[in-house]
């Protein structure tokens, strides 16, 4: 498959989860990606620089459109570690972490993160409203307390599975309780 194919079906994956989730300006959208599975090798054996770049600026350009808070997570050797813009760490009140994520330590989208954005910071937690988890990843302990998985028309983004997640409120007030239409 050509990086132009998996950056199209990134997009198009990207934009379906945002519409599903409703996702309102200055949201936290999540990211965890090992590009090593979107290539066909197993997590953290074959990691792309090139295609992490690419999917990046796939990312980026897509929750810039939205205006949204796009939040890369690195891999374990990080503790799965993020990294932001620093206006989201400031914006959210995010601890930062001194690191700097290498393609063997933070992973290749870790890496292209921190190389890519303006000002990037690297937080060691978030609790976003929605997000992407391509390859297996783990991004649930960034999530909000609530995830709800979304079945997306992409399954896989390349080789690597993709798995997406919106948040909601807790429903709390037992059998008596109203809700709202939910979304």
């Amino acid at each position: 498959m050509t990086m132009e194919a998996i950056t199209k079906e990134l997009t198009e994956a990207a934009q379906e989860l945002i519409t599903i989730a409703k996702a309102k300006p200055g949201q936290i959208f999540v990211v965890g990606c090992s590009t090593s599975e979107v290539l066909g090798n197993k997590i953290g054996t074959g990691g792309s620089s090139e295609a992490a770049v690419a999917m990046f600026k796939a990312l980026k350009e897509v929750t810039d459109e939205h205006g949204l808070c796009l939040a890369v997570q690195c891999c374990e050797h990080l503790n799965r570690a993020l990294v932001v813009e620093a206006s989201t760490m400031e914006r959210y009140n995010l601890e930062e972490v001194t690191v700097r994520p290498m393609p063997h330590a933070g992973g290749a989208m870790g890496t292209a993160a921190y190389e890519n954005f303006s000002e990037p910071v690297v937080v060691e937690k978030i609790t976003a409203h929605l997000g992407l988890d391509i390859g297996q990843t783990l991004i649930g302990m960034h999530l909000k307390r609530v995830a709800v998985p979304v079945r997306l028309a992409h399954k896989f983004i390349g080789e690597a599975v993709l798995t997406a997640a919106r948040t909601r409120p807790a429903l709390i007030g037992g059998e008596r309780a109203k809700y709202p239409e939910t979304k």
